[in-house]
């Protein structure tokens, strides 16, 4: 791996890694010289079409209301219906469908392959958008065609005001800190929490390279799952007990004990690294695991993993 990847404009991995990754966008100009989209629009809003491709279509101001939120599969009759600016097309997971979308991913080996979550691939007219938010994962947005306006803001959490009449998680407030245009080959990184908002000034295909961020409460209840699978069976015991604790009210003393089974539990440096392998590599749509190729590996301590599953080791996919 060439510690100057070409995608990055000059940056070399391990500046990208330690100024960049999770803490400020960066943008960067030509970091895919002459780029043709490998996909039409056309093409894009045949795949909408499809069971089992996960698509959905923005509409800034719809029948019922701002912001309206369609899901796919479409009908080929609804973009006879849509307005002539104005609305977004979004298709996830592209890169399982298109083999020249997937070669995409080849820019990015410089990051772990499993943290990869999928390419969405996004179509819109001029002024089509999904309107000002934010995301908890990181994501590199290339230009495929067209041109984009994006503003960015500041860091935003659970408790930033959001609109109540959409479904979309779209900010009340946004305060421009920075903006660009960009254009074919251009690409935008883009930290987790931070406002942005794109708004396509032409026809436009945007590719969003995004990478996985699972909540707490998600990783918690996989590892209960797993914990239960594998027949765990530690119980609750109490801490010494004082005749000062006969109370209804509970002593700190318990809630010590808690945290520190709990610990005991999170000590299991082996379970936690073969549970994690495995989470972090199950495929995103495993009803299609037998059909597409998620190409996600991680290797800890000998041991491969891919598609959630344990591989041999020598055994590439």
């Amino acid at each position: 791996m060439s510690i100057y990847p070409p995608i990055l404009g000059g940056l070399s991995a391990d500046e990208f890694l330690t100024d960049y990754w999770q803490k400020k966008p960066l943008l960067i100009r030509n970091a895919i010289p002459e780029f043709v989209s490998p996909l039409t629009a056309d093409e894009l809003a045949g795949l909408s079409l499809e069971d089992g491709i996960e698509s959905r279509i923005v509409v800034e101001q719809g029948q019922t209301g701002p912001w309206e939120l369609q899901s796919g599969p479409f009908d080929e009759s609804i973009f006879q219906q849509l307005p002539e600016s104005h609305w977004t097309l979004l298709v996830q997971a592209v890169d399982l469908w298109v083999p020249e979308v997937k070669e995409l991913l080849g820019q990015f080996t410089f990051l772990p392959p499993w943290r990869l979550d999928d390419v969405m691939v996004s179509y819109a007219p001029k002024g089509g958008s999904v309107g000002p938010h934010f995301d908890y994962y990181d994501v590199f947005l290339l230009q495929g065609q067209g041109q984009r306006h994006w503003q960015i803001g500041g860091l935003c959490d659970a408790q930033s005001p959001r609109l109540s009449d959409t479904p979309l998680r779209i900010l009340s407030e946004f305060n421009k800190e920075e903006e660009w245009v960009l254009n074919p080959g251009d690409m935008l990184y883009l930290p987790p929490r931070l406002a942005h908002w794109g708004v396509a000034k032409n026809d436009c295909l945007t590719y969003s390279v995004g990478f996985r961020a699972p909540s707490m409460v998600d990783m918690l209840g996989d590892l209960t799952t797993e914990l239960m699978a594998q027949g765990h069976t530690g119980y609750y015991r109490d801490p010494p007990l004082t005749t000062d604790m006969a109370s209804t009210e509970i002593h700190p003393s318990f809630i010590q004990q808690v945290k520190s089974m709990l610990g005991e539990l999170l000590d299991d440096e082996a379970l936690l690294s073969d549970w994690f392998a495995r989470y972090m590599t199950s495929p995103k749509y495993p009803e299609l695991s037998g059909e597409v190729d998620e190409n996600r590996e991680a290797e800890i301590k000998g041991k491969r993993y891919q598609n959630g599953e344990v591989q041999p080791l020598g055994r590439k996919h």
